[in-house]
């Protein structure tokens, strides 16, 4: 048996940028309150982590494809579910439809954390998860460790804050997508092209105050960006790879 959650949600205008295109970020953001309800609907949620393990969620490493750009007011559904708690890493995947045909798909990869000392812990002790996998709906697609091009350069600096943080008191991991999107002023982007797919790797956490150095290349139709703190040690690293926006 197949378990999976459907979340269901029209695309708002603060979801959308000046071409009226879902922005990444927006789009992370319901693929990541799909994941959070999907979770506490299966009984693994965060009160109960934290209640019954002293442990929370913590996302690692994201992707997504898309067919075709997302449109401000268009009524998309996700369709998610998980591939079992077995490895050190949890995948989730995801199905993205529109008027019930498929226009995209999306991994997540999430690790189970100590509370406390944010330690990771063993999916296996999490009793509720047992049973509750997506069975022959899981994807094969695993996500790797990014290995951006040695040419990176400088792009901007970008302090932390306050608005760029969630209920953990660290930055979102949507907000990186932004980060990313701004590094490589995505509002030149041509007309006839889209952010098609892009992938984040959360390499640690960044909280007001943080200086981040962001840095960026192209290559061949691509793009990369890093996120550097003070020390030089990478808090992020994202890929960007651009379409064809079909008539």
């Amino acid at each position: 048996m197949s378990l999976y959650y459907e979340h269901k949600v029209r695309l708002a205008g603060m979801d959308v940028d000046g071409r009226g295109i879902c922005k990444a970020s927006a789009l992370l953001n319901h693929l990541q309150i799909a994941a959070t309800l999907a979770a506490e609907a299966g009984g693994f949620g965060r009160e109960t982590l934290i209640q019954g393990y002293g442990a929370f969620w913590m996302l690692a490493r994201s992707w997504y494809r898309l067919d075709r750009p997302l449109r401000w007011e268009e009524d998309i559904t996700i369709r998610t579910w998980h591939r079992g708690g077995k490895a050190a890493m949890m995948y989730r995947d995801y199905d993205i439809l529109v008027n019930g045909e498929p226009v995209g798909e999306s991994v997540s990869g999430w690790v189970l954390a100590n509370v406390e000392t944010h330690r990771l812990m063993r999916l296996s002790a999490i009793r509720e998860l047992a049973g509750t996998g997506g069975g022959e709906l899981c994807k094969d697609r695993t996500l790797s460790k990014l290995h951006c091009p040695e040419n990176l350069r400088e792009a901007e600096h970008r302090l932390m804050r306050y608005s760029d943080t969630d209920i953990n008191g660290h930055v979102n991991n949507t907000r990186y997508a932004d980060f990313a999107c701004d590094a490589v002023h995505l509002e030149r982007l041509e007309e006839d092209r889209f952010l098609s797919s892009m992938q984040i790797g959360y390499l640690a956490e960044c909280r007001p105050g943080d200086l981040i150095t962001m840095e960026a290349a192209e290559e061949a139709e691509n793009a990369y960006v890093r996120g550097m703190d003070e020390s030089g040690k990478s808090r992020f690293e994202a890929a960007l790879f651009f379409g064809k926006v079909l008539p």
